[in-house]
């Protein structure tokens, strides 16, 4: 390989983990505290040997994996873990490991060369240069055979873009880029075919004869998957530790040791080691013999060698050293903000659903208002042309805000799903991210605001002065971005899509009803007039209808009054007056730095996602 490693072993003595009890079980009488779902287990991963992890449903094979990647994030762990005889530190093993979930989870709208390209800068060494990185690049494509596909978009899963089977590679590929000593793989070839699972299981192959350490957890392997892996670590149900050594040539040493327990029937002729396995250890014939076969093994000679093993593997070799990196991600903040951003304009970019709907609408919508309200901009003799221009205003923008903070949460949720792999895996801090999906976002909504203003401005007919369509514009992009915004904040507070969904059409309501066009402020009830000022919308509506027609002299024709100047009107009506334009420009930065504010802080510190 272009780029050297350090091979790295793994070692663990007597892991215990525990969950607090569900509500549930305590209601059916259960008094403990906890919940024991790992039991006493120990084992020995070494470079240059493929090691599976077997065991029934809830065996607990996904929870060893998490808690010796440490991927947890709930729970106590007990026990000792070792990296080449030094105990392990969770912040300096995240730069030499890597975790492919079972679930592919990818950004579906870069392409598979562009996935690689953006792990490999994030988690390789800084001091790696460009082309060395494009090169190392290059080999893991031609390694994991995925130089074929380097321009194909990854899509979404049973959607569109690349197979169950491509994406299981693309998954392997992009923790490899990273050059770690030690791979954790959860349910490679689960929901694939034969053919498939053996194309995944050669690329397996070829990572562990590269020279590293490779787990991998197996729930019911064919017995040409079996067959690929020189040892075995299995559990049953209960988080308890049945086997743990060689498994031999063509599963020899497995099929010796459990034929030696008296009253286990031979494996016929043909039969696949796992299955038969899986087969003599399952509880009826634990109940049969009235044996238990973690106890069984931790007295045979198998479990003394793999303490042997263990013990060994746990002191540190003459002249050896602890993993120590100077800092916790391998880039700078800087070149992480510029990575993150990379990502987000080609994934952008390449998004025509979202972004040719964005603007499809954006025209339709302008078009649409700007007849039904042409050329009412500069009619205001009478007070239902003051109200249908402030109408045209309260239309215009609560409507197409809605759908920017509607359509934007899909988004936003999808990334977010890859945005918690990735940073689990220590490629970059919350805050690139969220700086790149604000800027991104920013970009295509200032060209949105653009296009709308020109339409509506224009077929509204409000008076053509620089100061005043230059405002207009300000007050257009500032609401926008913030209904964007508040979309991307209520997603990054809240655990899915449809909660988001939810929450963010409660609040769009009360924005709706307090804008002060529904109903004006001065009629509002004062215990909730403080609401009128803690909407945003109120304050877009106020800055347009002040500044474009707020500082008018003409007089207005209110029926039953007789004439009244507009400004007066639109005061004693309204509450707004044209002085207080500036409060209102800088009230909308307010706005749009304290959903910036919040949608960083739920990226930052709420994760969803338990484990």
């Amino acid at each position: 390989m272009v780029l050297p490693f350090q091979p790295l072993s793994l070692a663990f003595n007597h892991v215990n983990y525990y969950v607090d009890m569900p509500t549930e079980m305590k209601l059916h009488g259960i008094e403990k505290d906890r919940l024991e779902l790992l039991e006493d287990v120990s084992g020995a991963f070494r470079p240059g040997i493929l090691t599976a992890l077997v065991g029934v449903s809830g065996a607990g094979k996904t929870t060893l994996l998490d808690v010796l990647a440490g991927r947890k994030t709930s729970g106590y762990i007990e026990g000792s873990i070792y990296i080449s005889g030094y105990p392990k530190k969770q912040s300096s093993f995240a730069r030499v490991s890597g975790y492919c979930e079972q679930c592919d989870i990818h950004s579906p709208h870069v392409t598979v060369y562009e996935s690689l390209l953006f792990s490999a800068w994030l988690r390789l060494s800084s001091d790696v240069d460009t082309k060395t990185r494009k090169m190392f690049v290059e080999e893991v494509m031609e390694l994991i055979e995925l130089d074929t596909l380097r321009d194909a978009l990854v899509g979404l899963p049973g959607v569109d873009g690349l197979s169950t089977e491509q994406r299981k590679r693309l998954t392997i590929a992009v923790e490899l880029v990273a050059n770690p000593s030690i791979i954790f793989m959860d349910e490679p070839t689960s929901g694939l075919d034969a053919r498939s699972a053996a194309i995944v299981m050669r690329t397996v192959r070829n990572t562990v004869d590269t020279g590293r350490t490779v787990v991998c957890t197996i729930h019911q392997p064919s017995i040409d998957v079996f067959e690929a892996f020189d040892e075995l670590l299995l559990m049953k149900r209960g988080g308890k530790m049945i086997y743990a050594g060689p498994l031999g040539e063509q599963s020899c040493k497995l099929i010796e040791y459990f034929e030696a327990i008296p009253g286990i029937p031979t494996i016929e002729k043909g039969q696949n080691p796992a299955t038969w396995m899986l087969e003599v250890t399952a509880p009826p014939m634990e109940a049969q013999l009235d044996i238990d076969f973690a106890d069984t093994f931790a007295k045979s000679p198998v479990y003394r060698r793999n303490q042997e093993l263990i013990m060994e593997l746990s002191t540190p070799a003459p002249g050896s050293k602890d993993l120590h990196f100077p800092t916790e991600y391998s880039q700078s903040f800087f070149f992480q903000c510029k990575a993150c951003f990379w990502k987000q304009y080609r994934s952008y970019w390449r998004h025509t659903q979202y972004n040719g709907i964005r603007f499809f609408i954006t025209i339709v919508v302008g078009i649409l208002f700007g007849l039904t309200f042409w050329n009412k901009g500069q009619q205001l003799a009478k007070e239902q042309d003051v109200l249908n221009v402030m109408g045209a205003i309260y239309c215009a923008f609560i409507f197409l805000g809605a759908i920017n903070a509607s359509s934007v949460q899909a988004v936003v949720a999808t990334e977010r799903t890859a945005f918690y792999r990735e940073r689990a895996a220590g490629m970059y801090s919350a805050l690139p991210y969220a700086f790149a999906q604000v800027a991104i976002e920013t970009i295509y909504v200032s060209v949105q605001s653009i296009i709308y203003c020109l339409i509506i401005y224009s077929m509204i007919g409000f008076e053509w002065k620089v100061g005043k369509f230059l405002l207009f514009c300000y007050l257009v992009l500032m609401c926008f971005t913030y209904f964007t915004l508040y979309g991307m904040m209520v997603v990054a507070l809240t655990p899915g899509q449809h909660i988001a969904a939810i929450v963010m059409s409660f609040f769009l309501g009360f924005w709706n009803l307090f804008t002060g066009f529904l109903i004006p402020r001065p009629v509002i009830p004062i215990w909730w007039r403080w609401y009128y000022w803690a909407n945003p919308v109120a304050w877009t509506i106020y800055g347009i209808v002040a500044s474009q027609v707020g500082d008018e002299d003409r007089l207005v024709q209110i029926p039953g009054i007789g004439n009244v100047g507009l400004k007066t009107f639109l005061k004693e009506g309204f509450g707004y007056e044209h002085d207080f334009i500036p409060v209102v420009v800088v009230a909308h930065v307010v706005w749009v730095l304290v959903f910036l504010f919040l949608f960083a802080y739920g990226i930052k510190f709420l994760n969803f996602q338990r484990r």
